[in-house]
């Protein structure tokens, strides 16, 4: 089958598509032919050797993907041969098909085309699993949202206002600030030219954020610890900004702050009954209308290194996705 085969480590810049085994179906698996994939920051990360996993070669990147279902091992029975699918994957997605396990698996609704069900799953099942089940996020708290356009930020914009919160939207320059006020932001602050700490105080009377949700890390995370209010909570989801910072205790101490991590992928082995929950949500919140997936970048599986290229130099609004076939 054709693939982005990675045979070593290497930039992003560098792949390309070759031919590689179907993979073997396993016990309780799904075999999907793939029409699209998700292009998601840790895709990066991987192929250089960086993620926090890092699997045997040659493998494929792509860690979503949205297609149908050509096979299912002996006992599978919540999908069957023909359906449309979205799954999460540990690697694979940049492939013409991925054996996935079953758990993993969830029909797509009627009204969902492939594109945007390969943009759905990780982030969408992150955010709302951090601010719902992590963050404690409740409706009339304050929630700052950094990275706000880019596609785990626009999705935390979202979730945030579904949960009832007021949401503060972080993002560089006028352009992104207004994508993250058409999917729900309250407010908007442009991290190129106004303080985020300063401004977030502004717009709470003094008080600070109740959540502030950091995708981003690096220089404004202190900013972000300054701006949280009193018994607030500050949930670290990566660190696209590219540094990981070092978490000042002083200030947690004098502020009585959570800081609280959150590794997504971990839970669909830790804890996978608490991310079926959170994905029923999810879809229930997207069949009412509250959850808008946008798809601003579609590359073909060819240019997949690009479509990386294009989530590190921060050009995607919301999902960049690989389209297959």
């Amino acid at each position: 089958m054709r693939a982005v085969v990675v045979k070593e480590w290497t930039a992003p810049e560098a792949l390309t598509v070759g031919d590689m085994d179907a993979p073997p179906m396993i016990e309780n698996g799904v075999r999907i032919a793939i029409h699209c994939a998700g292009v998601n920051f840790a895709d990066g990360l991987m192929v250089q050797g960086k993620y926090q996993e890092k699997p045997p070669f040659p493998f494929a990147p792509g860690l979503e993907v949205a297609g149908e279902v050509t096979e299912v091992a002996p006992g599978v029975s919540h999908v069957s041969v023909g359906d449309r699918v979205m799954a999460v994957v540990d690697r694979g997605g940049f492939a013409e098909e991925v054996v996935a396990h079953a758990p993993d698996v969830i029909r797509i609704p009627d009204d969902m085309d492939f594109a945007t069900a390969a943009a759905f799953p990780v982030a969408y099942g992150t955010s709302q699993f951090a601010l719902a089940d992590r963050a404690k996020l409740k409706k009339g708290e304050v929630l700052v949202v950094h990275g706000a356009a880019g596609g785990v930020g626009l999705t935390a914009v979202e979730c945030g206002k579904a949960l009832g919160a007021t949401v503060i939207a972080t993002a560089g320059g006028p352009e992104k600030l207004a994508v993250a006020k058409e999917h729900g932001a309250d407010y908007g602050i442009d991290y190129k030219t106004e303080s985020i700490k300063d401004r977030v105080r502004e717009l709470t009377g003094g008080r600070g954020a109740d959540v502030i949700y950091d995708p981003v890390g690096g220089d404004v995370f202190e900013q972000s610890l300054r701006a949280t209010a009193p018994d607030g909570r500050l949930i670290v989801i990566g660190f696209a900004g590219g540094t990981v910072q070092q978490i000042p205790a002083n200030i947690l101490l004098v502020k009585n702050v959570d800081v609280i991590g959150f590794y997504w992928g971990a839970y669909r082995k830790l804890g996978p009954e608490r991310i079926h929950k959170s994905f029923a949500q999810c879809l229930r919140w997207y069949e009412d209308g509250l959850l808008k997936p946008r798809v601003s970048h579609r590359f073909p599986l060819e240019d997949a290194g690009k479509a990386i290229l294009a989530l590190k130099d921060r050009s995607v609004t919301g999902k960049a996705i690989v389209t297959v076939r």
